[in-house]
């Protein structure tokens, strides 16, 4: 049971909700109970003594000049939540949608948004129940915050939108009936505070994190079975030579492949080039690119993850109203549009790296296109051709979408939003290219394990390679004759999407 409210989340708490690995619940506590309460209950005082509270007792945005007048202050969550809902393109998965309702929660439940518990507790019974909002992914700036996409939640809170529920996507009044559960009535500036942040860059944020993690293990595992494969040289990854380039991240890919290669042994069995390919000999510097920015990337999401960003803030402690920008999304948006370069890089690497193992000019003997037929069939079969010029294409449209989202804001809403971070398109461009790069990698995990089959090194693998080569093969089976390998490849990306190599291997070997 994940405590949401007192003490900080991390990405692999998001991560573990989202995956329904565990339920959620508010602390218990009457500290924080009685701050919630203060700021639910200093709210009605303002209202009560006619303070003018933005978002609450005035229109929203540019219309903050508006007043509401006291008898339709009620009704303006209701209004926001609807005339938001105009969000298009494909919805968030299931996994994703449940990640940005336990971000939300987790800001929210900090106690300085104004919500009152019951707010709170629905939040907490979506997530529990698995009611989850249906969000679609397009029609935030970032700023303020992801309005269109949380809207969605507000709008199941009331009532009146679509969620998951069972497998199938349904009416959330239909969901409320069969449980006997009457729709949330929102309190003046809870609607606000629900939409009002950057709780969908967040979560897409944290899981991308956990991907990338992944796929920067992935790569070292390949790199490593494809060194052994292309007879490359251990002794680029000597521990005396990192220790002349000391980037922490980077060393610790080069001591990866010195382990995993037991490099000791290998030294001297080595390939006539005295240095292999930037390929090979330079995967750690590549790959440790994203090691070292892990330790900034991790504190850019979970800062991000553990504020409060809605506008205004309810302060309970000194019973003030603070109006800024929180809900403006620079740190999710620098933080994914870094990610995005450093792995599309990665799924260049492991591009380069096939073309050096499809290629018998240059593969060290290995067939051509890995075919592993037999010789008289040899003149017919293919191998892995077409899958190196599907790579190839991958790979480009990865590099291609690395453009930075952040720097194309657009002034909007009358220019009131003149200066916007973009957030949450960096973020969905980083899922974009994770993805992409898991098909690059699935695509390499199969060239390598064959490559090394066909080198005749297969057996004298390392324990950590011999389990990554055991992985691979639930899913693949060694290419003899030609056919098609789309449903091998496919199921490999699904067991990353799923973190199934970070769940097993990693925990056992990293």
């Amino acid at each position: 049971m994940l405590i949401v409210g007192e003490t900080p989340l991390s990405i692999e708490d998001v991560v573990a909700v989202a995956r329904k690995e565990k339920q959620v619940a508010l602390p218990t506590s009457a500290e924080w109970t009685a701050l919630i309460q203060r700021g639910a209950d200093f709210l009605d005082q303002l209202l009560q003594d006619e303070g003018v509270i933005y978002g609450v007792t005035t229109g929203y945005g540019d219309s903050c000049l508006v007043e509401i007048p006291a008898h339709q202050v009620h009704e303006l969550p209701l209004h926001l939540s609807r005339f938001h809902g105009c969000g298009m393109g494909q919805n968030l998965d299931l996994i994703t949608a449940r990640a940005v309702v336990v971000v939300r929660l987790c800001s929210l439940a900090r106690g300085y948004s104004g919500v009152s518990h019951a707010l709170l507790q629905r939040l907490v019974w979506m997530l529990n129940e698995d009611v989850i909002p249906v969000i679609p992914s397009e029609g935030s700036v970032g700023a303020s915050g992801d309005l269109t996409p949380l809207s969605y939640i507000a709008g199941a809170l009331v009532g009146e939108r679509d969620v998951y529920y069972q497998g199938q996507i349904v009416p959330i009044a239909q969901v409320y009936a069969e449980k006997g559960v009457q729709p949330l009535v929102m309190r003046p500036k809870e609607g606000l505070a629900l939409m009002n942040g950057t709780a969908v860059m967040t979560a897409i944020a944290c899981l991308n994190y956990k991907k990338a993690e992944q796929i920067s293990f992935a790569s070292t595992l390949i790199t490593a079975l494809n060194v052994l494969a292309l007879e490359g040289n251990p002794s680029h990854f000597d521990e005396v030579l990192f220790a002349q380039k000391p980037h922490p991240g980077q060393q610790h890919i080069a001591a990866q492949l010195r382990d995993w290669l037991n490099s000791e042994v290998q030294t001297e069995h080595q390939s006539s080039r005295l240095q292999d390919r930037y390929s090979l000999r330079c995967a750690p510097h590549v790959i440790g690119v994203f090691e070292d920015s892990k330790l900034w990337l991790r504190q850019f999401i979970e800062n991000e993850l553990n504020s409060s960003n809605d506008n205004p803030l309810i302060d309970p402690v000194n019973l003030r109203v603070l109006h800024g920008g929180h809900f403006y999304g620079g740190h999710i948006a620098q933080a994914m549009d870094s990610l995005k370069i450093m792995i599309a890089n990665i799924a260049d690497l492991m591009d380069r790296q096939l073309a050096q193992l499809v290629d018998y000019k240059m593969n060290n003997g290995l067939p051509r296109n890995l075919t592993g037929s037999s010789p008289e069939r040899l003149p017919l079969n293919h191998g892995f051709k077409a899958v190196q010029i599907g790579v190839s294409a991958w790979t480009a449209e990865a590099l291609k979408q690395t453009l930075a989202a952040s720097i194309f804001s657009r002034s909007t809403e009358c220019h009131n939003q003149d200066k916007v971070s973009m957030g949450t398109i960096a973020a969905r461009d980083a899922s974009r290219v994770i993805t992409l790069t898991e098909q690059v990698v699935a695509a390499l995990s199969c060239a390598a394990v064959q490559a090394v089959k066909l080198k005749g090194v297969d057996t004298e693998l390392s324990p950590v390679l011999t389990a990554f080569q055991h992985w691979v093969l639930q899913s693949f089976t060694y290419v003899e004759e030609d056919r098609p390998l789309q449903q091998e490849l496919q199921a490999l990306v699904n067991r990353f999407e799923h973190l199934e190599l970070l769940d097993s291997i990693a925990v056992q070997y990293s």
